[in-house]
C-alpha cells in the first residue's frame, strides 16, 4: 500500500506551488489554505516536498484504508530571502479500488484544564523570599526546540498533549531554573517523574507567566515583532478564555515576524499566527511574553 500514499504525495505536492497548480487536480484545501496565508504575507512557496510513513492499514474487500504520518517541507520566498517550514500531520485516507475517495487530517485533542480548582493556589510561593538568578542563554533554548521539534527527549515524559511540556523543556534549556518541587499547583517544575501544572498545561503556564515574581518569570509585549528568540506565544484558539497551545521563537520571517517551533502539531519555523492551522478560529486569542533574566 505503500505505493498508493506515493502516489498521493505525487499528486499533491505541486498543489502548494502556484506556477504548478493544474485545474484538472482534486482540490486540497490544506494547499488552498496554506496558500491564502502566504499571500497575505507577501510569501510565496517556490518548492516543497512531502514524504508520508503509513502508521496502520486494511483492506476490505475493494476498499484500503491508510492511516499515515505526512512530513511537509516548504522552501518558502519572502522579501527577498528564503527559509525552510517543515510540519507533520496525521492524516486518514480511503481508497476505492486504488482511486482516492477520502483523505483528511486527524486533528490533535487540544488541551484542556484539568483542575479548574487550582487557579487561587497557583502562586502559592510567591509569598515566600525565593530568588534564583540565572542567566537566559536564548541560544541554548531555541537549539533545543530545533533538536527536538519532530521528536521526543527521552530524559523527559512524553505526554499526549505534548506542546507545553516541549516549551517547557525548551525554557529549561535555556537556563530557567526550577522551583516549588513538590507543590503541583506551585511553581514550575518537574521532579520524580511528576511536574507542576505549570510544567505541562498550556493554559497554567500562561497563568504563571502573568504572575510569578521568582525564578523563571516573563513580561507580556503587546505586539509579536517585540519577542526574541526563546520567547513564548501563548494560544487561545476558541477566543473562550482558556488557553490551549504555546510555541517557542526560533527565528523571523523576511519582515522581522517571528516564526516557531511547536509539539503536537510538530512544526518549526512556522509563522506565529496558526492562520493555516485547521484549529485556527476567526476568534482566535494570543498572549506574547518576553522571558526575563534575574
Amino acid at each position: 500500500m505503500q505505493h498508493l500514499l506515493q502516489d498521493l504525495f505525487e499528486k499533491r505536492v505541486n498543489q502548494f506551488v502556484s506556477y504548478k497548480r493544474s485545474h484538472k487536480q482534486l482540490f486540497f484545501p490544506k494547499a488552498e489554505q496554506k496558500q491564502a496565508a502566504l499571500a497575505n504575507r507577501s510569501a510565496e512557496i517556490v518548492k516543497v516536498k512531502a514524504a508520508g510513513k503509513i502508521l496502520e492499514e486494511s483492506i476490505e474487500e475493494e476498499f484500503q484504508t491508510l492511516k499515515y504520518q505526512a512530513h511537509y517541507q516548504y522552501l518558502i520566498k519572502q522579501n527577498g530571502i528564503l527559509y525552510m517550514e517543515e510540519e507533520m500531520e496525521e492524516r486518514l485516507a480511503k481508497f476505492y479500488k486504488k482511486t482516492l475517495v477520502m483523505d483528511e487530517e486527524i486533528r490533535p485533542i487540544l488541551e484542556t484544564e484539568p483542575h479548574q480548582e487550582m487557579e487561587p493556589n497557583l502562586l502559592a510561593l510567591e509569598q515566600q523570599e525565593e530568588r534564583l538568578s540565572y542567566e537566559y542563554n536564548r541560544l541554548k533554548a531555541v537549539q533545543y526546540a530545533e533538536r527536538w521539534w519532530n521528536s521526543y527527549n527521552p530524559a523527559y515524559k512524553k505526554f499526549q498533549n505534548d506542546c507545553t511540556n516541549f516549551i517547557s523543556q525548551c525554557l529549561h534549556a535555556g537556563g530557567a531554573p526550577m522551583r516549588g518541587y513538590p507543590k503541583r499547583d506551585a511553581g514550575w517544575w518537574l521532579q520524580n517523574q511528576n511536574w507542576s501544572y505549570s510544567w505541562a498545561v498550556a493554559h497554567t503556564l500562561r497563568l504563571y507567566f502573568g504572575n510569578s515574581k521568582s525564578g523563571l518569570r516573563a513580561k507580556e509585549v503587546s505586539s509579536p515583532e517585540q519577542l526574541l528568540l526563546g520567547d513564548v506565544i501563548c494560544y487561545d484558539f476558541e477566543g473562550d478564555g482558556r488557553f490551549n497551545h504555546n510555541t517557542i521563537v526560533t527565528g523571523k520571517d523576511g519582515y522581522g515576524m517571528p516564526l516557531v517551533n511547536a509539539h503536537t502539531y510538530n512544526s518549526r519555523m512556522r509563522y506565529w499566527a496558526y492562520e493555516d492551522s485547521s484549529a485556527y478560529t476567526p476568534n482566535i486569542k494570543y498572549k506574547f511574553y518576553s522571558i526575563i533574566d534575574e
